[in-house]
């Protein structure tokens, strides 16, 4: 009978666990419709505006540098406060909302100021989320259960740009492309609010409970971030593959959102597939996820439109690699009172090292795509031996 009772109590914390992920899947699908469709016109529209393209490539780039600093201090404010839905909601409101104000923009020093605000609210909600994601992972499996969120993820990341393009193409303005996002961003709050009622507890899901570490984070956490930082260094920013394919006039201009979207499109495969390898092989499998993402470089800077088009899937695969296994890997590394310190200091990490590898090849460009490719090939293939250390670091099965 107690045998019995312990498995009904499993069960239903499987089932909550599932029902968990979906609604924050649903959250993060509609939250991608919103900025990822912002972001397809925000370069075009700024310069409508009258802002210079150093402007725009500023403005982009101070966005996401900043926001990847900001992570590491929303971290430490979840574990802090424990109050992981408020900060979460928070974030997600001025993350959001921030998208279809800028079609009230009337200089490009406003729109630039939301763009920036926006990336602040995603800084702000993304570690408190992702150890509410975390606790619920372990009871599906990590790698499976944030592959199943970044699928949904991308899947927002396609429609969104599409949705914009059909506002487009009946001629609508650029404006009124930014104010039908609203509609998916009340959905994503609504969504979220609903989650928040549903489940305010997230941490009971958890299968086992790490013991508090005053003394840091394990050896294994800061090899397995120098990993990844060498793969976020030689990680190529999709603008800058853009602007190649523009520049060389090796992909016709309507057809770079189609490249975008195809990416997009694999990453969500990806993510499910080495997500459920990560469960069942462990680390290791970021080997593997070096190789194939260090090939998209030669292929979309060497090549031609068909080659071109096999990098941009490489691309994808590694970048949804990259997310299913990269947040999973952190929740098995930190103990869940330090969970949000964890995802800040490695999503600033990461958000610094891709930074600073994009500048570097944004520089190579304009020397030569030879020293641009062997510099994102030998940075992400450096990250190989650091990940055979942790070959023998597995997920434990969930109960």
């Amino acid at each position: 009978m107690e045998n019995e009772k312990f498995k009904q109590t499993r069960d239903t914390l499987k089932s909550n666990a599932w029902k968990f992920i979906i609604l924050l899947g649903f959250v993060s699908l509609f939250s991608d419709m919103t900025y990822e469709g912002a972001r397809s016109i925000t370069g075009p529209f700024l310069a409508v505006l009258g802002a210079s393209a150093v402007t725009v490539a500023f403005v982009s780039g101070f966005g996401e540098l900043v926001g990847y600093l900001l992570r590491f201090f929303s971290g430490y404010l979840s574990d802090k406060t424990r109050r992981y839905w408020t900060i979460t909601i928070v974030g997600y409101i001025v993350n959001l909302l921030a998208v279809p104000l800028l079609a009230l923009a009337g200089s490009w020093e406003i729109a630039a100021v939301l763009l920036i605000t926006e990336r602040l609210g995603k800084a702000i909600r993304t570690p408190a989320r992702d150890v509410m994601l975390s606790h619920a992972t372990s009871r599906v499996g990590r790698g499976w259960g944030f592959g199943i969120h970044e699928a949904m993820d991308q899947t927002g990341a396609i429609l969104g740009p599409l949705i914009v393009a059909l506002v487009l193409a009946f001629h609508g303005s650029y404006r009124t492309g930014f104010a039908v996002l609203l509609i998916p961003a009340i959905l994503a709050i609504t969504v979220l609010i609903l989650s928040r009622f549903l489940y305010p507890k997230p941490q009971d899901m958890e299968s086992s409970r790490p013991q508090f570490d005053t003394k840091g984070f394990k050896k294994t956490y800061w090899i397995y971030i120098a990993g990844v930082a060498l793969l976020a260094a030689g990680f190529a920013d999709f603008p800058l593959v853009a602007y190649h394919f523009q520049d060389q006039n090796i992909v016709a201009g309507a057809m770079i959102p189609i490249f975008y979207a195809v990416a997009m499109g694999v990453d969500a495969i990806a993510a499910l597939i080495f997500g459920k390898l990560f469960d069942r092989t462990g680390v290791s499998i970021m080997m593997v996820v070096a190789i194939v993402s260090s090939l998209f470089a030669p292929l979309v800077f060497l090549g031609g439109f068909y080659t071109a088009l096999i990098g941009v899937a490489l691309w994808g695969v590694g970048m949804g690699a990259q997310e299913s296994i990269m947040r999973a890997a952190v929740a098995l590394m930190a103990p869940t009172e330090r969970r949000g310190v964890a995802y800040g200091a490695f999503n600033t990490i990461y958000g610094i090292s891709w930074f600073a590898g994009s500048m570097v090849m944004g520089l190579l460009y304009g020397v030569s795509l030879i020293y641009l490719v062997v510099f994102s090939m030998v940075m992400q293939l450096a990250s190989i031996p650091l990940f055979f250390t942790l070959k023998r670091f597995k997920a434990p099965s969930p109960p």
